[in-house]
């Protein structure tokens, strides 16, 4: 935070990751855009990820596109992603779809720190397979970990690891049913939740709040379904909890 609004402080970036900062619209906060100059990642690559927020800062992070996760031969793809958000901030970490190709080796570890005061919104969805070319997921792996820190204290974990016999464990009626795709969206925020819970629930969402300060949604469905209910939601977050537009960012609707 500088000279009464949100500013840029310190970038890295290398090959093949890149960010963008389209101009924001209207009262919107910052918007950063991670963009995969490669097309997508393959077996063996590792990409890592952090954003600093300082306190009282707000901006959010989201992609142009889903990322596609290629067939490996072998090696796992590795994403690894810290955030970290001071007193007063608000981060919305809103990235489209992880787009699994049959064959897939996905090893995902998200990390966030939160100071006291300190705001999150993080969702993510997967998809399993190219649905859209009549491709599903046989064969490959998934680890999926979420940590979230609040004041040094876990505030919530949760882990997903899908390997041996990946299809049939899709297929499970007591798994996911055959799902084509899953989602979370996370609302860490001290601000009472209950009003917020119950408008969700009004709109068709199963929200519940995990704890005291968060808030969880989950889907699991068709592709389609999965990502208009994750948009939905996303919408009536930023508007009840941040006081924003009750509009997708722009990336999301290009």
């Amino acid at each position: 935070m500088a000279r009464g609004g949100t500013r840029l402080v310190d970038l890295h970036q290398a090959a093949p990751m890149r960010i963008l900062f389209p101009n924001p619209e209207g009262a919107e906060p910052p918007l950063a855009a991670l963009v995969n100059t490669a097309g997508g990642l393959a077996g063996g690559d590792e990409v890592s990820i952090a954003v600093t927020l300082d306190a009282n800062a707000n901006a959010a992070v989201s992609t142009p596109a889903a990322e596609k996760v290629y067939r490996s031969l072998g090696p796992e793809t590795r994403i690894a992603t810290r955030l970290d958000v001071a007193s007063g901030a608000t981060l919305e970490w809103i990235p489209q779809e992880t787009i699994l190709f049959d064959g897939a080796r996905l090893d995902r570890r998200i990390e966030a720190v939160l100071a006291p005061g300190a705001r999150l919104m993080m969702a993510e969805m997967l998809v399993f397979g190219r649905h859209a070319r009549g491709e599903a997921l046989q064969s490959g792996s998934l680890f999926d970990s979420w940590r979230v820190r609040r004041g040094g204290r876990l505030l919530w974990a949760d882990g997903l690891a899908l390997a041996e016999d990946i299809r049939a464990r899709l297929d499970h009626p007591f798994g996911f049913a055959g799902a084509e795709a899953m989602a979370t969206l996370l609302l860490a925020d001290e601000a009472p939740l209950e009003p917020l819970r119950e408008a969700l629930r009004e709109a068709g969402h199963v929200a519940t709040i995990a704890r005291p300060g968060l808030l969880l949604v989950r889907w699991l469905g068709g592709a389609a379904a999965v990502r208009d209910g994750l948009g939905s939601a996303i919408r009536l977050v930023r508007s009840h909890a941040f006081g924003l537009a009750p509009v997708l960012p722009r990336l999301w609707t290009c």
